[in-house]
């Protein structure tokens, strides 16, 4: 069964879960053949091992804090905080308390 995803104009709420977080799962917001936007749901202890993506990425921290492992270091994405990686660059996510991430991936034509 396929995701629901938005429309062209419709109104995507990406503001943060707050008490509903524990409840809430990830989910795709968007998707057209340049652009995918998804909203991760990352729970304190869970992660994402490490990949790549072919296409330029963006870790956006809506809420909580997470800790990200790209370029052979490790930096922590708070709340407010974004961070841009380069297609193909290796990277891992670890949500060190409970977290959303706004992700957007251009993807390669």
């Amino acid at each position: 069964m396929a995701l629901p995803h938005a429309t062209s104009g419709q109104l995507i709420d990406i503001r943060p879960l707050g008490t509903r977080i524990a409840a809430s799962t990830s989910n795709a917001l968007f998707k057209t053949p340049q652009l995918e936007l998804m909203r991760l749901v990352l729970p304190r202890g869970k992660g994402m091992p490490e990949h790549s993506v072919h296409g330029p990425v963006t870790i956006q921290c809506i809420e909580g804090a997470i800790e990200l492992h790209a370029h052979q270091t490790t930096q922590t994405v708070r709340a407010g905080e974004l961070v841009y990686l380069a297609g193909g660059e290796p990277h891992a996510l670890q949500a060190l308390e409970d977290s959303s991430v706004l992700l957007t991936i251009l993807l390669p034509h």
